[in-house]
């Protein structure tokens, strides 16, 4: 029987080879920010290295952006194996677990990204290999079924997952630790941001480096992505530098305001506040009312906007609060509901 082998490593576009290849860290001491969990990790692989053998499996999750695949590149540089990345979309047979995980050499680390979604199936043939290094593999049907059992390298899983609570617990018991990655605060946001100028040979100004950290979202893909924006139109506009008002009319021309908001927030706290009086209003009105999807809203631009205290969720609905208001320069109509 054929086996199709799954993709290890995501098609990118150029734009986003760049990016991975010339502004991703080197090391644990370029990675800036999310220290305790930096300082936890390099104890782990420490004494991992101490006692020969491979590092517990680890689980990565939050939200996107924050460097999970960057910690997986680091983990497997600092214990000096290869790393192979694939994703849960990828794995879609139980074969094609078997592919990789057969193809891994001892002591490797194993990336998957977006894990939480892989089926069941394919999960109850990585329990086995996480616990024991063993293969399970099940030849024929019905009663004249076997199974033959394949032992493994002795590897590392690093796993990463927007929606922790996707997976099933047994899957997340495996995991010898967990971490949490959170948003960044904009002090850590500005020092990569004048690194990743540094790399791509931008010449910016502080004041540029601060414009562009303030609309980031606390996200270092997304300043990355700002920088580099700002630096083509710098380029197209014969400027030599970055200034705070080069930068203030790049983000301009891509409709991100001083806060980071893009054209969908404000459309969805202009919804809110106008078509539905503040709120509450139940998440498929919101939709509806300005043609966007209902996941997208919520995994994509909710979680932002009540980071900042422009929108809140509560038992009756969305509600748009008064710093939202005051943001779109409109009047609250109620005080006491917005505050």
């Amino acid at each position: 029987m054929n086996v199709k082998m799954p993709q290890l490593t995501p098609v990118s576009r150029s734009d986003d080879q760049i990016l991975d290849q010339t502004l991703r860290p080197r090391s644990f001491d370029d990675y800036v920010g999310q220290e305790k969990i930096k300082e936890n990790i390099r104890i782990i692989l420490g004494a991992a290295r101490k006692r020969k053998e491979p590092a517990e499996h680890l689980l990565l999750h939050g939200p996107s952006g924050l460097g999970k695949t960057t910690l997986a590149y680091l983990i497997a540089k600092e214990l000096g194996t290869s790393l192979k990345i694939t994703s849960g979309t990828a794995l879609e047979k139980a074969g094609d677990v078997g592919s990789i995980l057969t193809s891994l050499g001892d002591g490797d680390v194993l990336f998957i990204d977006e894990v939480h979604r892989l089926n069941r199936a394919v999960e109850e043939v990585i329990y086995p290999a996480m616990e024991n290094f063993k293969l399970d593999i099940i030849i024929g049907k019905g009663i004249a079924a076997k199974t033959l059992q394949i032992d493994l390298p002795r590897f590392t899983l690093v796993a990463a997952t927007t929606k922790i609570s996707l997976l099933s617990a047994p899957f997340r018991s495996r995991f010898g630790i967990d971490f949490r990655l959170d948003f960044y605060d904009e002090n850590d946001v500005e020092k990569i941001i004048s690194r990743s100028a540094m790399l791509l040979g931008v010449e910016i100004d502080k004041k540029a480096v601060g414009v562009i950290a303030s609309a980031s979202r606390f996200t270092p893909r997304v300043a990355n992505r700002l920088l580099k924006r700002v630096r083509d139109y710098a380029q197209i506009k014969d400027m030599q530098s970055v200034t705070a008002i080069v930068a203030k009319e790049a983000l301009g021309m891509l409709e991100i305001d001083s806060c980071g908001l893009e054209n969908t927030d404000r459309k969805i706290l202009k919804a809110i506040a106008v078509n539905f009086d503040g709120g509450p209003v139940g998440l498929k009105s919101v939709a509806a009312a300005i043609a966007e999807e209902e996941g997208t809203i919520e995994e994509v631009y909710e979680p932002y906007l009540m980071r900042i205290g422009f929108l809140a969720r509560t038992s009756k609905g969305r509600i748009i609060t008064t710093a939202g208001c005051r943001h779109l320069g409109i009047e609250p109509k109620n005080e006491t509901l917005f505050s």
